[in-house]
């Protein structure tokens, strides 16, 4: 019987998350019975959409719930040997038993990390690739701008756009993660909204206008798009991270949806499912081209998700937020 710890929700944010607001709590796990497996996570996700479930959905003085890559340490069910790795939404805590349910097992490529499978080449990367493709309908050679660019959704959604020929502007936070989109990713024009204010930098930024608007924000960067998006434009809603911390995030020209014939719709990623074998084979194939590029920010120890989830909501991230749990 191995002893985990899990980090609990305790109290409401009000606003930014807080330290304050979680606990670690050591538990003992019990051994795997007939049917059931003991997993030991690896890594798990910190992402922005966790911090709604923080004002409701999230149950309190339980173990929170999160993407995590994890290993089976102990195997008393048919479809699962000691040492495969899965990917599982027991994040937050160390270890877990599982009667299978909700557990993927992942092929390990020799040419690719394992950590691809927390962000690039897994739900991440899914989202980022059917929410363009899919719910963008994105053309070859169109104009596209993505907010959030340098994210681990972003960075892949505005990579994509690139490998399909079109314009790509992204827009981020930082003089840091704008070199990067600019010098390692190649984006054709990119934004630092901390340093010029959105809507005139956007403007500047497309001259021929936007068919598509790669939305991880909301407020002043769905404003500013609203007013270059071409006739017919698309605009899949991907995050509204302007509006997570305050519950709201103002817009007011969402009058150009109408007379530009906009189509604006939000997305999760088990909305397109049956692209999933195609984003599998093209993304791994990406990944080992060099054609995607990732960052990983990583903290170590279960301890710290709290300080991963807040630093996340900071934008003190580069890429992927993950937390390392085991070697």
């Amino acid at each position: 019987m191995p002893k985990s710890r899990e980090i609990h929700l305790v109290a409401r944010p009000k606003g930014m998350p807080a330290a304050a607001d979680f606990r670690l709590v050591e538990t003992d796990v019990a051994d795997a019975a007939d049917g059931q497996v003991l997993i030991e996570n690896l890594y798990m996700s910190v992402d922005p959409a966790m911090r709604p479930r923080l004002t409701a959905g999230q149950d309190l003085d339980v173990a929170m719930m999160g993407g995590a890559l994890g290993r089976v340490v102990q195997s008393k069910h048919a479809d699962f040997a000691v040492g495969d790795l899965v990917s599982n939404r027991m994040g937050f805590r160390e270890f877990f038993v599982s009667d299978g349910k909700g557990l993927t097992k992942l092929a390990a490529d020799p040419d690719l990390p394992v950590t691809v499978h927390m962000h690039a080449l897994g739900m991440t990367g899914f989202t980022a690739y059917g929410g363009l493709l899919h719910i963008g309908q994105l053309k070859d050679g169109e104009q596209v701008f993505v907010s959030t660019a340098a994210g681990a959704v972003g960075s892949v959604a505005a990579q994509i756009a690139k490998i399909k020929g079109c314009y790509v502007v992204g827009s981020t936070g930082s003089a840091d993660k704008a070199a990067w989109l600019r010098d390692e990713v190649g984006l054709d024009a990119v934004i630092d909204y901390k340093a010029e204010p959105i809507r005139q930098a956007l403007e500047k930024a497309t001259p021929k206008g936007l068919d598509v608007y790669f939305d991880n924000v909301g407020g002043d960067h769905l404003e500013a798009a609203l007013r270059r998006m071409n006739t017919l434009g698309r605009i899949p809603v991907c995050g509204f991270i302007s509006g997570y911390n305050s519950g709201h995030s103002a817009v007011s020209n969402l009058s150009n949806i109408i007379y530009a014939r906009v189509m604006l719709r939000g997305f999760v990623g088990t909305d397109f499912m049956h692209l999933y074998g195609d984003f599998q084979r093209d993304m791994a194939q990406w990944l080992k081209e060099g054609r995607v590029k990732y960052q990983e920010t990583i903290l170590d120890g279960i301890a710290n998700a709290p300080t991963a989830l807040i630093g996340l909501m900071e934008g003190k991230n580069a890429g992927k937020m993950l937390v390392r749990l085991a070697a």
